[in-house]
């Protein structure tokens, strides 16, 4: 965990843009937290034009909102730390001001997540966690790292 779900306009963020966002969200989160990267998810959604409203009205700017989710256990300082990470990634690769990255992070309980088809790990118990897995399944997870 973490994932993060960025949603833009339709075609707004090209392909390099989105592999861009989404090596940059990996290393930041590995080196913010101590996290594994095997378990940072980037998935983008694209919003037809004409869907999307701010303040009752039809939204005509370029704003891009990631909504992040995240195992529970960060300090303040690495969640203001995730999320200024998260603006200044998506504002430089998009070539947008700041003032047009909307970022929410959410924490979640390790207890309700499933990851690769487990349980999550406690936080910092990656490791651990990671070997009493099906040899299978952790095979698979280090050939993502």
């Amino acid at each position: 965990m973490p994932t993060y779900i960025v949603s833009a306009a339709s075609d707004f963020l090209s392909e390099r843009t989105r592999q861009s966002i989404a090596e940059k969200f990996t290393q930041d989160y590995a080196e913010i937290t101590g996290g594994p990267t095997f378990l940072v998810q980037v998935i983008f959604n694209a919003i037809p034009k004409g869907s999307h409203f701010v303040g009752g009205k039809l939204l005509n700017a370029d704003h891009i909102f990631v909504h992040g989710y995240t195992r529970e256990g960060k300090t303040p300082d690495q969640k203001a730390r995730m999320l200024e990470s998260i603006v200044d990634t998506i504002a430089q690769a998009a070539s947008v001001a700041k003032r047009s990255v909307w970022a929410y992070l959410s924490e979640l309980p390790y207890t309700r997540l499933v990851e690769y088809g487990h349980v999550a790990p406690k936080p910092g118990q990656d490791g651990e966690w990671l070997d009493t897995l099906p040899a299978e399944d952790a095979a698979f997870i280090r050939s993502i790292a």
